[in-house]
């Protein structure tokens, strides 16, 4: 199950799509929120680059869409474009195609507060008459057009519009602009600068024949049992289900604990594999259900018991689930698993939300100041993962430590973490982190995420692992109307589901090898040369970084961010 959240993001992956696309993509589907605003027919839409300002009515598109005739108004736009006789075929094309979209999930997830902002940030681009945000008539237009007979069509959007709108040129233009940077960042670290590091890195390594030592993506040798627990922490008045792994066996007295968080709209079952893949290699993993930012906080969403995607809070109980859960781990040890669980060195995995979650038990701190001006320069840029923390603005102004002493390394798969911990915050973490990011991941984007917070982590034992096509979820698992939207991007292939897990099984289990049970005959694994062997003849290939490459990416990070003149 998928929400708005990431409707959103699979709809925006600004890096692999053009402008235009993207405009179109967005205005089909993130533009919607409830209203009982009346159509009203044949308004005009404004193109304003002063001195410029030329109309564009809405009969003349309409008369296109419908029978493909192009008067004198829209000829003036069509010839201004340069458009091609192809290029005139695909936009009437874009004009007519309805979005599949749930129109009451649209609906609701837009009542949030983070649609809400995505609206005002649209809205910034398109304006009403006087040059004010124009979200409210987007979205009275967008909504009407989403329940009407015939579909939300880019045509149909038009048509329900209440009023005139204008198109700011100055604005989209710097948007575009941003973009453009956002792709050539993209494609110049996922493809050159992190490669050829990860490269170097096995280039100055002792070599080692992978083929001659275990395969860390097979299963292990333990049969595994799975059992839930229902707590309720009492201190916060909040239950919540725990689903626990445990190998049948053991691996001697000794047998280290994982803690797993799941991302925003997600559950503790969608990490099963990595769990079940852990626990067969003796490992007891607990991956606890973060109520109110989980699936069943979506259907709350999705039937009108809450306007929120997620609790504000939830940037606070979600780091303290995990603490309680390790504390019910240790109440248990003695009769439950004859005290053999290793409750002083744990290890925490998080994906999205949930690398939030892993980075705040390891010791990363909110810096609330680097916060808010990053979402007040995030005004002219849509990344989704920015809008989530921009929610931390509502949390009370203190110092919050979230750091759980009993954790001792931790797995932050596309992490939701930049702006919310800055440099200062994410300093602080004192033990080894790897940082997992995907080349296609349009919800935390790598070169937003995780690119500088890598750069930012001071202790040695960091890593930073590429994904090449991973797009932040199992994109196999989404419904039918995303994953059309997804398969009409152009020049877009997403590599095998099973490749990635395999990427992220082997690293997960060679990274809690060497840092949670302290085994160091893993520590071949934890090398750039073992994930190029991993990718040897791949499409997709997965490239890993140390310590050792921080100062150099960070040079290039710098050396970009001159030449394209980005603070």
């Amino acid at each position: 199950m998928i929400t708005g959240f990431q409707i959103t993001t699979n709809l925006t992956q600004s890096y692999k799509i053009t402008l235009l696309r993207w405009c179109q993509c967005l205005t089909l589907g993130a533009i919607t929120l409830t209203s009982t605003m009346m159509p009203i027919k044949a308004q005009t839409l404004y193109f304003t680059y002063p001195p410029f300002n030329e109309p564009l009515r809405v009969e003349s598109l309409d008369a296109f869409a419908q029978e493909g005739t192009v008067n004198k108004n829209l000829g003036f736009f069509l010839n201004l474009a340069g458009a091609s006789e192809e290029e005139k075929i695909k936009f009437r094309e874009a004009l007519i195609k309805p979005a599949k979209l749930d129109p009451i999930l649209v609906s609701r997830f837009f009542k949030s507060q983070i649609g809400e902002d995505i609206l005002t940030l649209v809205g910034n681009f398109i304006q009403i008459p006087g040059g004010r945000n124009g979200k409210y008539a987007l979205r009275g237009a967008i909504v009407t057009a989403a329940f009407d007979s015939e579909g939300l069509s880019l045509i149909n959007f038009f048509r329900k519009l209440p009023t005139n709108i204008q198109f700011d040129l100055v604005e989209i233009l710097k948007f575009s602009n941003l973009t453009k940077k956002v792709v050539k960042a993209t494609k110049l670290f996922s493809e050159e600068k992190i490669p050829q590091l990860s490269a170097k890195e096995a280039a100055e390594g002792d070599p080692i024949n992978f083929a001659n030592l275990p395969d860390l993506r097979q299963r292990g040798s333990f049969e595994v049992k799975q059992q839930r627990w229902t707590l309720t922490d009492k201190s916060r008045n909040r239950t919540f289900y725990v689903d626990i792994y445990t190998p049948q066996g053991g691996r001697g007295n000794q047998i280290p604990v994982f803690i797993m968080s799941h991302g925003l709209g997600s559950q503790p079952e969608d990490f099963a594999g990595g769990a079940q893949h852990l626990a067969s290699h003796g490992y007891v993993v607990a991956l606890p259900q973060h109520i109110g930012s989980d699936s069943q906080q979506h259907q709350a969403l999705l039937k009108g018991l809450s306007r929120e995607v997620f609790l504000p809070d939830e940037f606070i109980n979600r780091p303290l689930d995990i603490s309680y859960v390790i504390d019910e781990l240790e109440q248990r040890n003695s009769t439950e698993f004859n005290d053999q669980l290793v409750l002083d060195q744990v290890g925490v995995f998080g994906h999205s939300f949930g690398g939030y979650t892993a980075l705040a038990v390891a010791g990363a701190t909110i810096d609330f100041d680097h916060l808010e001006q990053e979402c007040d320069l995030g005004k002219s840029r849509l990344n989704t993962a920015l809008l989530l923390q921009c929610q931390a603005l509502d949390l009370e102004r203190k110092t919050y430590n979230f750091r759980d002493e009993r954790v001792v390394a931790v797995l932050a798969h596309n992490p939701v973490n930049r702006s919310i911990f800055g440099s200062k915050g994410l300093s602080q973490i004192q033990i080894p982190v790897l940082l997992g990011a995907g080349s296609y991941d349009p919800a935390t984007p790598f070169v937003f995420e995780q690119l500088d917070s890598f750069t930012w982590l001071t202790h040695p034992d960091k890593y930073l692992v590429l994904q090449e096509g991973q797009a932040h979820i199992d994109i196999s698992a989404l419904d039918a109307g995303i994953s059309e939207v997804i398969d009409s991007i152009e020049e877009l292939t997403l590599p095998e589901t099973q490749l990635l897990k395999d990427y992220s099984h082997a690293t997960l289990l060679a990274f809690s090898e060497v840092y949670v049970a302290n085994n160091a005959d893993y520590l071949p694994y934890m090398q750039s040369s073992y994930l190029a062997y991993l990718s040897e003849g791949q499409k997709f290939k997965t490239y890993l970084i140390s310590n050792a490459s921080s100062a150099k990416l960070l040079q290039a990070i710098k050396q970009f961010k001159q030449e394209e003149d980005i603070d």
